[in-house]
């Protein structure tokens, strides 16, 4: 099927059948035809019930074989033991997308699971494509053809607009929708995925991406389904210049696998998916009302405003001080500052009649009328000591919008310069003035402060690293399992990787070639963490202390594990180093290969200081990583300290997450922990690597 086709069928039919219309209005069945019928859709509307030849004034139909033309969707609302019987009838009909409102299949256990999945084998097998089930159903609101039971739909007056909405929650779509629209968004289109067994969100996003009505892609997301198909339509919504911006419910439980390493922990399924949207062009925000709040500042700044390269600065303008303190604090809790007026700046406006003080908010109650406010707003669009300019307005943007309201409208505005304004009062009627002109206008501190903090570090645009050829998996190490700390420091080293000196020794022979002071290991694959059984001493001085510490390490990890299987003893090269820190790379289940630098030690567990990427990275995008991690402005000239040699790290970690691409294994975890960073160089000493079956390079 065609993309055009699909795209089509689900989102713009011309003829639709709702199977299992109802004619008791009071009933969620009858709502869909009610619905179409209040807001002026024009296409062809079939209800389906064998028990009715008349539903709410429409002629019905007993089955889908009496359809007198063919239809582009149908709307399944009968129980979900009789969905699978309608879907041949679908396919005869010449429908392209199948919606299932019925419930009773994937959500509710192993047996649900079962009927979906033969549900979509069926539908495949004729040709369909199936929404749900459990689907509340989708909307086009610029055509009235509404196929949902939302009640929000109930509403006289549907705001047609071009923001369009994908959810995974379908309850939530009602409360969206209507908090948006009573500040004057309108809405294109609306899709409950459901259960998301057929149809994904990502197949959804690309059909909005085409969409001609479509300006802007919201999304709720409780998970995140088909990543690669994900992936694609995000990278064209931000070829396209459609803004995507994401909210998305908390973390998600961590499987049992994740127990292998410290790297589970610190990247969990959220993580991941965090640094998967990201690499993506994706704005997430964590408050409902940012989520269409920011829609303003994306669509008419997210192509042109450059990047600071710095520290965002915003000049903050105000008629009321206290709320603008209010937005200054959480600007700085987001690592924002606003910006002080410098003296050119101030001498320059005190020549325009107006005397500022030279303080972070440029506070102008009672000090000016709206011409000065809005010479000032332009003044400050133009200047260079500021990234962003926010407007903040008291009671008079309830009682006097022409104050500070109108002045923000009629000024020019730039466009790369980003300006909104943040409403202390509840001025409804201001804020849909300030939607109407495109001007990003904010309810409350939080949500204003959150979005310009988004906007203002956005992700870049979409780059992937060459990636180059697959690494071959060495033929001697085992393909599955986990390995030991030995065997794992040989697949490092051949990423090329410095890896300290180690040699494996037996318990009785101890003799090695390597320089005092060395550290002695137990090696077992049974044991990924050797400190907690006691298979780790370090600082041994001389071969008579390397005989007695071996005695009692062993004796004390055969107390703590006694089935742990025991391949030797590893006796290592003592490293210095100025900074410790942790690598690590999993194959995470939802978004696919992640890199993750972080704080070692043991106060990383206390305060995770980590940066995540999607795999592999370059090394622009490794020194990225480093930057974020906050332990590592130790060795990045803090206070005169001895700097690290920050050029090493980042081709580490790029080297390191060539794990993506083996070949003839497939790595699903792996730790570099300690990895020392040196002035000249870094080096590896400690580490573990988790296989599963499959092909890194293929999967």
């Amino acid at each position: 099927m065609q993309n055009s086709t699909f795209a089509q069928a689900l989102l713009a039919p011309a003829a639709i059948a709702l199977v299992g219309a109802s004619g008791d209005p009071a009933k969620n069945t009858a709502r869909p035809l009610r619905f179409m019928r209040k807001h002026g859709y024009h296409g062809r509307i079939f209800p389906i019930n064998a028990a009715r030849s008349e539903i709410l004034g429409e002629p019905a139909y007993p089955d889908l074989a009496s359809l007198p033309q063919a239809v582009d969707h149908v709307f399944i609302m009968v129980p979900g033991s009789k969905v699978a019987g309608q879907l041949e009838g679908c396919a005869r009909a010449g429908a392209k997308v199948v919606t299932v409102y019925s419930d009773g299949f994937g959500e509710t256990g192993a047996q649900g699971r079962a009927a979906q999945a033969a549900l979509v084998a069926q539908a495949r097998q004729l040709g369909l494509r199936l929404l749900g089930p459990n689907s509340i159903g989708l909307a086009n609101v610029h055509s009235g053809a509404i196929l949902s039971v939302n009640a929000v739909f109930e509403s006289d007056d549907l705001l047609a607009g071009g923001l369009s909405l994908v959810s995974q929650s379908g309850s939530m779509m009602g409360s969206l929708l209507s908090r948006a629209a009573a500040r004057g968004f309108g809405f294109a289109k609306t899709v409950s995925v459901g259960n998301e067994s057929d149809i994904s969100v990502g197949e959804v996003v690309q059909a909005l991406v085409e969409d001609d009505q479509t300006s802007a892609i919201l999304l709720f997301l409780e998970t995140l389904r088909d990543a690669p198909i994900l992936a694609h339509a995000l990278d064209a919504a931000q070829a396209a210049g459609k803004p995507v911006i994401a909210y998305k419910l908390g973390r998600s439980a961590q499987g049992d696998a994740l127990a292998q390493s410290h790297t589970g922990a610190m990247a969990g399924n959220d993580a991941a998916v965090d640094a998967f949207l990201r690499a993506h062009g994706v704005l997430r925000v964590q408050s409902l009302e940012t989520l269409y709040e920011i829609v303003p500042l994306a669509l008419r700044y997210g192509r042109h405003a450059p990047l600071p390269a710095r520290v965002p600065r915003v000049a903050v303008i105000t008629t009321t001080g206290g709320a603008a303190a209010t937005v200054v604090d959480n600007l700085g809790m987001r690592g924002l500052v606003a910006a002080t007026p410098p003296d050119d700046f101030v001498a320059h406006m005190a020549g325009r009649g107006l005397r500022l003080r030279q303080a972070p908010i440029i506070d102008l109650t009672l000090a000016a009328s709206g011409a000065q406010y809005q010479d000032l707003l332009e003044h400050l669009l133009a200047a260079d000591w500021c990234d962003a300019v926010l407007s903040v307005a008291g009671s008079s943007a309830q009682f006097h919008p022409e104050l500070a309201v109108q002045p923000l409208v009629r000024a020019r505005k730039p466009g790369d310069k980003p300006v909104a304004a943040f409403l202390a009062p509840e001025a409804i009627a201001s804020l849909q003035v300030l939607q109407r002109e495109g001007i990003a206008g904010f309810r409350t501190p939080e949500s204003c402060a959150e979005a310009l903090a988004l906007f203002l570090r956005r992700p870049a645009p979409a780059r992937r690293p060459n990636e180059g050829p697959p690494l071959d998996w060495p033929a001697h190490l085992p393909a599955t399992g986990t390995l030991t700390e030995y065997e794992a420091g040989q697949v490092f080293a051949q990423l090329g990787i410095p890896v300290a000196a180690t040699r494996q020794v037996a318990a009785d022979d101890l003799r090695h070639d390597l320089r005092y002071p060395v550290a002695l290991k137990v090696s077992s694959r049974d044991l990924p963490h050797k400190t907690d059984a006691g298979g780790v001493r370090i600082g041994i001085r001389d071969q008579a202390e390397l005989q007695r510490q071996a005695g009692d390490m062993l004796a004390q990890v055969r107390r703590h594990a006694p089935q742990a299987r025991l391949e030797g003893i590893l006796v290592q090269q003592m490293e210095d180093k100025l900074l410790e820190l942790i690598l690590g790379y999993r194959l995470d289940p939802l978004v696919g290969p992640i890199v993750v630098l972080g704080a070692g030690g043991i106060a990383a567990e206390l305060a995770p200081d980590v940066a995540i990427r999607l795999a592999p990275v370059d090394r622009e995008q490794a020194m990225q990583m480093i930057e974020e991690v906050r332990a590592t402005r130790l060795v990045r000239g803090f206070r005169g300290l001895p700097q690290g040699d920050c050029q090493a790290l980042a081709e580490a970690v790029a080297a390191f997450s060539r794990l993506a691409r083996v070949r003839g294994a497939c790595v699903a975890e792996a730790e570099i922990n300690p990895l020392f960073v040196r002035q000249d160089g870094v080096i590896a000493v400690d580490g573990l690597l988790h296989l599963q079956a499959g092909d890194t390079a293929t999967s």
